[in-house]
């Protein structure tokens, strides 16, 4: 009894830390940062000190099993030397909203004619035009001057129509003989045709909101910086979302880096571009030569090469964009692996974190690929450990008793997970998230290897957006290795419990049975993604705002460009389905009345707990579909889930595995 208590005493001491300390402290101020990730890296090395001197010097060699024991113990270090990176990253934390409003009273008290001109780069390749006009209409929309703004759909696919659409809405559409270096060739050949002070950039499927440029203009006041990055926020649901029935409840996989990882690397001064919904000074993209086109992540490139020269980057934290995520798991991964690549890319470049001039010892590390290169190969050994122990007898490391494990690795695991809790509270749950890494290694693991190996060898190929998931989609590959992994596992503690067909019996057998079934909880969850749900391209907007159908008053709970969802307190007949829909700032809209719904609110009052929901869809055409775009598109409504539900999170994952799903 003495000893468990002994044993349970260090991951007491760490849950009392946070209790007393962090979870009462505010996550934005530097000084607590730094303590609480000081702390949890003093655990981290506590902990790797005892697998050295404790599990793995002691380990005698006999074969085989020594050398396993010594990979795995390579393998963690690598894992513990990320984590303590990410520790150093994560103890700052910057938030330029007041200086931004600071350089915005001084940047715009100029006249008008003294604003720098700007233009408007909307790279693209293949995208349908229900997914351009948003991002044409609100780039055309900016709240700028209109005489220092010009907006280039810089069209690689060299389509007639759009050529129409541009010179109908008042855009220059630009082409070229090729399609030499994929998107940097296409906005360097931009650059041959403009002459703007500064360009701002957006992917074909990102539409700026109105106040973009009045919110990042002003840090170029400072003659150092070179690139002003923005988060990217989306208005549709990202196949990870959607396929564990979490459409309302967990946020997109990358709000973890958007809205905290990216502002504590701006806190170093070592923020990057990420392309879409940035801007860039043009005397620092020619000081570099354009747009660099020796990896398929010109972005990350780009902010490198500025670094070389000696610009900065910025990262303002604001909603000020939004667009499409990837649509289903092909986009996904398509997505992915190019970042993956290029990222190992620019190891092997002149102008990458290893040989690029300029850069301080610091930066080199913090632009280091090392989650790309280590964070597949540990989830990946994960899962092979427990299957390793009892299938072949591999023990890891040098094992003493239960207590010893229990001492040292239990009160790093809590570390860990407590900070991420305390970091990012909405955008992070451990089982959640470690299945969401887990499901990705199964195909970003030889994506790492081949980029290691031939780090050039596939081209730039284009995220597909625009094709939604009508259909019911099913990622056999991954499923495969996922279930192998879960019978493999399943079997092998089975087989050890039964003594008559006992392989393993030993003093880490306990350490490796509770192993093996967490393994197998996060691949059950993450099988689930495999399953792609069909859902519509593009989600309606929740919002509440006065309408009226047919002389009727209501309020309009759902809007999109082309449906609306009009709830009122008493059942109307309506003479037919053809009906008017009043909107304040539009003209009346003729729509078609699809459907009635009821349902029951929330009002107190007895006799208006019914209410009575109108769906209406319609066609909207020329100015009246672009104010709409406008309307919807352009800052007044956000798709964003402020908090994370944990009991609903955990209902609907275990609704999804039996086939059915709840959001709230």
């Amino acid at each position: 009894m003495v000893q468990s208590v002994l044993a349970l005493a260090p991951t007491l001491a760490v849950i009392a830390f946070f209790l007393i300390g962090p979870f009462n402290w505010s996550r934005r101020r530097t000084w607590t940062r730094a303590v609480t990730c000081a702390f949890v890296a003093a655990v981290a090395m506590r902990y790797m000190l005892w697998r050295l001197t404790e599990t793995v010097l002691p380990y005698p060699d006999d074969g085989a099993n020594f050398y396993w024991v010594w990979f795995i113990f390579i393998i963690e270090l690598l894992a513990v030397a990320e984590v303590v990176l990410f520790l150093i990253l994560m103890s700052r934390y910057v938030d330029r909203s007041t200086e931004a409003d600071r350089l915005a009273r001084g940047f715009f008290q100029r006249q008008q004619s003294e604003l720098p001109t700007v233009d408007v780069f909307i790279p693209t390749y293949n995208e349908p035009l229900d997914v351009l006009e948003r991002t044409i209409v609100g780039a055309l929309a900016l709240d700028y001057p209109k005489d220092k703004l010009r907006v280039y759909v810089l069209d690689d696919g060299r389509r007639d129509w759009l050529r129409a659409y541009c010179e109908h809405h008042g855009a220059i559409h630009v082409i070229r003989d090729d399609n030499a270096h994929a998107k940097a060739g296409n906005m360097n050949n931009g650059l041959r045709v403009s002459s703007g002070d500064f360009v701002a950039i957006f992917d074909a499927d990102f539409v700026p909101y109105r106040h973009f440029l009045r919110r990042t203009l002003p840090f170029f006041s400072d003659g150092t910086i070179g690139i002003v990055q923005t988060p990217q926020h989306f208005f549709n649901v990202d196949p990870v979302q959607s396929n564990l029935g979490l459409e309302n409840i967990w946020p997109d996989e990358q709000r973890l880096f958007f809205d905290e990882i990216a502002p504590s690397r701006d806190g170093w001064d070592v923020s990057f571009c990420c392309g879409s919904c940035s801007i860039a000074r043009r005397e620092a993209i020619d000081a570099i030569g354009g747009f660099p086109t020796e990896s398929i992540t010109e972005d990350l490139l780009t902010t490198l090469s500025m670094l070389n020269k000696g610009y900065k980057t910025r990262y303002l934290n604001e909603r000020l964009s939004m667009g499409l995520a990837a649509e289903n798991l092909t986009g996904y991964f398509v997505q992915r692996e190019r970042w993956c690549q290029g990222g190992i890319q620019t190891l092997y470049l002149h102008n990458g974190p290893l040989r690029g001039p300029g850069l301080s010892l610091f930066q080199r590390i913090m632009f280091l690929p090392m989650s790309w290169l280590v964070q597949y190969l540990v989830r990946f050994t994960v899962l092979v450990v427990p299957i390793a122990y009892f299938w072949f007898g591999a023990l890891p490391l040098h094992f003493t008793e239960v207590g010893d494990y229990v001492s040292h690795q239990v009160p790093l695991l809590a570390a860990y997970f407590l900070l991420m809790l305390w970091i990012t509270p909405t955008r992070y749950l451990p089982i959640v998230s470690s299945a969401v890494g887990t499901f990705a290694a199964f195909r970003m693991l030889p994506t790492v290897i081949s980029s290691l190996v031939r780090p050039f060898g596939k081209p730039f190929k284009v995220t597909p957006k625009g094709s939604g998931n009508e259909e019911g989609v099913f990622d056999a590959y991954t499923f495969t290795w996922i279930a192998g992994f879960i019978v493999v596992t399943a079997l092998g503690i089975v087989i050890n419990i039964v003594p008559e067909t006992a392989r393993i019996q030993g003093a880490f057998s306990p350490i490796a049975a509770l192993w093996a079934g967490i393994n197998i909880m996060v691949l059950v969850i993450a099988s689930l993604i495999c399953f792609e749900k069909p859902r519509r391209l593009f989600q309606a907007f929740k919002l509440d705002e006065s309408a009226n159908v047919d002389g009727s008053p209501g309020r309009l709970v759902s809007l999109s460009l082309e449906k609306a969802v009009v709830a009122v307190p008493t059942e109307t007949r309506f003479q037919s389905t053809r009906v008017r829909l009043i909107l304040d700032g539009f003209e009346t809209i003729e729509a078609e009345l699809r459907q009635v719904t009821q349902r029951r609110g929330g009002i107190s009052r007895p006799g208006d707990m019914r209410r009575f929901y109108l769906h209406l869809h319609f066609d909207l055409h020329g100015a009246e579909r672009n104010k709409m775009i406008v309307k919807l598109y352009t800052g007044r409504y956000s798709q964003d889930i402020p908090d994370i539900d944990k009991v609903a999170v955990s209902v609907n994952l275990l609704l999804r595995a039996f086939g059915r799903t709840r959001t709230a």
